[in-house]
């Protein structure tokens, strides 16, 4: 029993119930009633994380989600979710939130990983990182797609958000348990082709659960392909790429001003 843990998730059902927001959740007997899997999600809103964990109510579990550790170091979330006992991922010294992850797998946990890394702003499949790969190959667990549609409508990369009763409709989609290759021989080549099976699953997955969505024709939230005002994925990489080049600069600069004093 994980009383805290539970009690914060009431608390965002309340808070769910007091947005509107109509939950379609689909596949959540799909994930693992026992035993360590890794959650691979689709990233397009802030919100993502809350929504992901609601499947894995049905088989009474929970997910150990790795986030950027910015929202450990808040003295107000950092403590929540260290006691919900997420991981927290440094991306200047990667290698201490994978190993965490994989004694978390090891262990039997379920482990939520977004392979994208960071919010898709074309709301598409973006490429994915191999870490979710590679720690399911290393953990000898199975890795579970999970594919989300509507969160970016709630809050998302450069858009207010809309936390009031909006009644936004999302869904959840769980997908069949992929089975990692062993651990034996070339890891990187396995992590690698298993990487690609993952993306092409959840971009199957997307495209169906997108399938009799309202999507309202020119809205920012709606991809270019189903006729949004969405950036296309190249265009979204593009801006992505930009906004990294000047995050390196300022970080850079930073550095030699301290270096004069």
């Amino acid at each position: 029993m994980e009383p805290f843990y539970r009690s914060i998730i009431g608390l965002a059902r309340t808070v769910f119930f007091a947005q509107g927001l109509k939950f379609d959740v689909r596949g959540a007997e799909r994930i693992p009633a026992a035993g360590g899997a890794v959650i691979a999600i689709n990233h397009t809103g802030y919100m993502d994380f809350t929504y992901a964990g609601l499947p894995a109510r049905t088989p009474k579990r929970y997910i150990r989600f790795m986030a950027k550790k910015e929202v450990f170091d808040s003295g107000v979330s950092g403590p929540i979710m260290r006691a919900m006992r997420h991981i927290p991922v440094d991306r200047s010294a990667g290698a201490d939130s994978y190993r965490a992850a994989l004694d978390y797998l090891r262990r039997g946990e379920l482990v939520g990983v977004y392979p994208e890394a960071t919010i898709s702003r074309s709301f598409e499949i973006k490429g994915f990182k191999s870490g979710a790969a590679r720690m399911a190959i290393e953990a000898g667990v199975p890795i579970v797609p999970m594919v989300i549609w509507g969160a970016q409508r709630v809050w998302t990369k450069g858009y207010p958000k809309r936390l009031g009763r909006t009644n936004t409709p999302i869904r959840i989609q769980v997908g069949q348990p992929i089975q990692p290759p062993s651990a034996q021989g070339d890891i990187t080549a396995a992590a690698t082709e298993l990487t690609e099976r993952l993306r092409a699953t959840m971009r199957e997955m997307l495209a169906q659960l997108q399938e009799g969505y309202q999507h309202e024709p020119g809205a920012y939230w709606v991809p270019t392909r189903l006729g949004g005002g969405a950036p296309t994925l190249e265009e979204a990489d593009a801006m992505d790429a930009a906004e990294a080049a000047a995050k390196a600069a300022a970080r850079r600069e930073s550095t030699l001003d301290g270096s004069d004093h």
